[in-house]
C-alpha cells in the first residue's frame, strides 16, 4: 500500500533519528580521548595548533594506549609497557591514600588512552593524562570529582588542565571526600601548625604584600599576630603581574592558596605556580 505524504515524512523522520543515534554512538566511542582534550581546555580539532604555544611542561607527546599494572608510593603508576608515570595535575594524599588507591585500582588492566606531558620528572616518571578507552572515565578528573585528591601543579609552573579546578569546585561545594574537613582558614595558626609538612588548601583575605628582590610575601594577619604567610618566588610573581595582579590589586582580596605547610616564624606556604592562587571575590560574584 503506497504511503501518503504524511506517512512518507514520518518514515523520513524515523530514519533521521536512527542516523542521529548511530552518529551519537560513534561519538561516545571516542569520549575517553575527547575528555583529555576537553579537560585541557582544548577542542580536539584545535589541539595541535594550541599546544604549540603551551608552556614546556604542558606540551604533549604522542597519544597511545597502555594499561595500569600496579600503583606504587605517592601515586606512581606502573604501566604494562614498563613506563613509570603519575597523573598530571593532581596531588596524591600522602597521609591516607587507601580510598584513592582503591578507586584507581578498579581500572587496573583496562586499556587506557595515555597522553604524556612535558619531560620526565626528576624521579624519571612521565606526567600523563589518562582515560579509560570507550568509557567516559578520565582518571585525574574522576579522582578530583570524587574529592579524593586535590588539583595541584606540583613543581611545575602551570596547571596544564585548568578544567580540573572546576571539577574540584563541584566536589568542594558538595563536601565530598577530602572536602568534608573544609578549607583551612588563614588566621587559624594552630590548625596550620598541626598541618606542618602536609599539603593543605587555605583561604583568607590578604592584609598586606611585601615585595622583595627574591620573593614576595602575602600576609594574612597583622604584624605580631600568628597566621598564614604565603611566599611567592620571583618567577611566579612575574607571572602574576603578567595576569594583572600586583601588591596593590592583591591587598584586601579574598584568595584561596594551596601548598605544603612549613614553619618559618609562623605557618608558611610557598607557591610555585601562579595557578595555585585563586581570587575568590570573582568566584563569589559569579554565584550571585
Amino acid at each position: 500500500m503506497p504511503l501518503g505524504r504524511s506517512g512518507s515524512e514520518s518514515v523520513k523522520r524515523r530514519r533521521q533519528r536512527v542516523m542521529m543515534g548511530r552518529r551519537a554512538g560513534r561519538v561516545m566511542k571516542v569520549v575517553s580521548s575527547a575528555l583529555l582534550f576537553a579537560a585541557s581546555g582544548l577542542s580536539a580539532t584545535g589541539f595541535a595548533e594550541a599546544t604549540s604555544s603551551a608552556v614546556p611542561e604542558c606540551r604533549t607527546g604522542s597519544m597511545r594506549q597502555d594499561s595500569l599494572a600496579a600503583v606504587g608510593e605517592r601515586g606512581e603508576m606502573l604501566l604494562a609497557s614498563g613506563v613509570r608515570a603519575v597523573l598530571d595535575g593532581i596531588r596524591w594524599p600522602v597521609e591516607d591514600d587507601a580510598a584513592v588507591r582503591a578507586w584507581i585500582l578498579k581500572h587496573r588492566d583496562r586499556t587506557l588512552t595515555i597522553l604524556p606531558r612535558g619531560e620526565l620528572d626528576r624521579w624519571g616518571r612521565a606526567h600523563v593524562d589518562a582515560a579509560v578507552v570507550d568509557e567516559a572515565i578520565d582518571l585525574a578528573g574522576g579522582l578530583i570529582g570524587e574529592g579524593l585528591v586535590y588539583a595541584d601543579a606540583g613543581e611545575r609552573d602551570a596547571l596544564c588542565r585548568p578544567a580540573l579546578m572546576s571539577l574540584e569546585s563541584a566536589a568542594r561545594m558538595a563536601d565530598r571526600g577530602l572536602w568534608r574537613s573544609g578549607v583551612r582558614e588563614s588566621r587559624d595558626a594552630a590548625a596550620l601548625r598541626e598541618a606542618t609538612g602536609r599539603f593543605v588548601v587555605a583561604q583568607g583575605r590578604v592584609l598586606n604584600v611585601g615585595e622583595r628582590s627574591a620573593r614576595t610575601y602575602l600576609n594574612f594577619t597583622k604584624r605580631g599576630e600568628d597566621g598564614l604567610t604565603v611566599t611567592v618566588s620571583k618567577r611566579t610573581w612575574r607571572q602574576l603581574r603578567e595576569r594583572g595582579l600586583s601588591a596593590a590589586t592583591l591587598r584586601g582580596r579574598l584568595v584561596r592558596v594551596r601548598g605544603v605547610v612549613e614553619l618559618w616564624r609562623g605557618p608558611t606556604l610557598d607557591i610555585a605556580s601562579a595557578d595555585m592562587i585563586e581570587l575568590l571575590d570573582e568566584e563569589r560574584a559569579l554565584r550571585r
